[in-house]
């Protein structure tokens, strides 16, 4: 296998001879400053590399030789925490007042310990009930951020004819201003339901859950027909695992460590254009 090392900051040469030695690689090939590419090297060896690999801020991938971004034909993302940097739902919350006793269960869903995320989501919606939908424009208008790299990313997957799919647990009013934003081909997830100006407490129609990505992401597939295999599944949550699961190629994003533990990648440190480097 190809080791294919990242950082932010440049990659010093003193890294080269230890992390040829830890892959039991044959050599090290700086692709740029930030990329070092390390040939025929052991998968076996990622418990010690991620022990270095951690220690010095950087992300490392085992990517098969000759693997090119050209060979798969969608990449899927994860919305909160992923293609943008907040949880909308948290930000909504701050405007009544509950961010903390939001964000809580939103955090504790992302790291797999509520396993119901109908029941998370649905606790987590009555919550805002009363609120005026204006929070939600000044949520992304104020405070939604794309992740580092995430335009570069889009850029380069579509220029190598990939097609994109933003599919989410969170809602409908930030993945739509998204997809027209961005130009993506496909997306999906919860409505909340607003009656009279105000936000009811409810959504409408089928909670986007962890198996609703998965099937939106096959489902995506058979449309542009390809095989669920040619695709990329980037998240950061367990409701992401299902999906990824399906996918050729995972991508764990500053994610949760019950999702680093089961992607292909995990990216840590560099921005989501990590991605366009590993091929």
């Amino acid at each position: 296998m190809n080791l294919v090392i990242q950082s932010l900051a440049p990659i010093a040469e003193t890294h080269f001879k230890p992390l040829v030695g830890l892959a039991r690689g044959a050599r090290a090939t700086p692709l740029d400053a930030h990329t070092l590419r390390i040939e025929e090297a052991n998968p076996s060896q990622r418990a010690d590399l991620d022990v270095y690999c951690g220690t010095h801020r950087l992300d490392y991938a085992f990517i098969e030789p000759g693997r090119q971004l050209r060979d798969f034909g969608l990449v899927a993302m994860d919305m909160d925490s992923t293609l943008i940097t907040i949880e909308c739902i948290d930000e909504i919350a701050d405007f009544c007042g509950l961010k903390a006793e939001v964000a809580a269960i939103t955090e504790a869903s992302m790291r797999g310990e509520i396993r119901d995320f109908s029941e998370s989501l649905t606790r987590r919606v009555a919550l805002l009930e009363g609120l005026g939908a204006s929070a939600l424009e000044r949520v992304y208008e104020e405070r939604l951020q794309l992740s580092p790299g995430a335009e570069r990313m889009l850029a380069g997957a579509k220029a190598a004819g990939l097609k994109t799919l933003l599919v989410s647990g969170g809602f409908t009013f930030f993945t739509e201003k998204l997809k027209a934003r961005l130009g993506l081909d496909f997306a999906r997830a919860n409505t909340l339901e607003i009656v009279d100006g105000k936000l009811t407490g409810r959504v409408t129609g089928e909670i986007v859950d962890a198996d609703v990505k998965a099937r939106t992401l096959r489902e995506t597939c058979a449309q542009l027909g390809i095989e669920p295999k040619r695709a990329i599944a980037i998240g950061d949550g367990s409701n992401d695992l299902k999906m990824m699961a399906e996918a050729g190629l995972s991508v764990a994003f500053r994610a949760k460590p019950v999702v680093r533990e089961a992607a292909s990648v995990a990216f840590n440190f560099v921005g989501l254009d990590g991605l366009l480097r590993l091929f």
